[in-house]
């Protein structure tokens, strides 16, 4: 099969789970295979999460239409990513907000998610280097924050960095398993939405895991 092939199969079988047909063409829209390493080229269509060095993993397709469709995205959004890693969901989210931010602990991660998505055109997208800071304050408050990391629990610092009615979409759990969760803000109690299941890397920082060890 194809690379083209492929993607169209993908999106098949992603359409069976996700409903927003903009989430559905933003992925279609989207070349998967420029954002893993050239040895996994040909398996860049395939539902299932893969290796893009550093101990990190460009995330499983579906799992990435899930948390985009989560998001709820309008197109006039400013949306907060935790972790460019291969810059693939950052393209998605690139296509369905006004403004992205997304930050990176990997310096070599960062460098080559802004060269791909250069070379693609999107310009609606600035990435950060950070530490452990969770998130980007400048540029809050966000309308959406999405965390592709598992983290022990819901930081308090992110949802300070949400509007009142923005969406946080992050993995929570322990290093191996976690539960991804929405969390829509409001003025006295946040409404928290259970999506399912999930495996992420760790997310690394305050508020979050000490260390990737």
């Amino acid at each position: 099969m194809g690379l083209e092939s492929a993607r169209d199969h993908l999106i098949q079988v992603l359409s069976r789970q996700i409903t927003d047909k903009r989430v559905l063409r933003a992925m279609a829209n989207v070349p998967r295979e420029l954002f893993v390493p050239s040895n996994l080229y040909q398996s860049a269509y395939d539902d299932r999460p893969l290796d893009i060095g550093f101990g990190q993993t460009i995330s499983q397709p579906l799992i990435v239409a899930i948390m985009t469709q989560a998001l709820e995205l309008r197109g006039d959004d400013i949306v907060l990513e935790l972790g460019t890693g291969s810059g693939y969901q950052t393209a998605i989210l690139a296509q369905l907000a006004r403004w992205v931010v997304s930050v990176e602990r990997v310096p070599e991660l960062a460098e080559s998610a802004e060269q791909v998505l250069e070379k693609l055109g999107y310009h609606n997208v600035e990435i950060h280097v950070v530490e452990n800071l969770l998130g980007w304050t400048e540029r809050a408050p966000y309308d959406g924050i999405i965390v592709t990391a598992g983290s022990p629990r819901v930081p308090e610092s992110l949802l300070k960095q949400l509007t009142i009615g923005g969406r946080l979409v992050i993995p929570v759990g322990s290093r191996w398993e976690q539960d991804l969760l929405k969390i829509t803000k409001q003025k006295k109690h946040n409404v928290i939405e259970s999506l399912g299941g999930c495996r992420f890397v760790p997310l690394i920082g305050e508020e979050a895991w000490e260390t990737e060890g």
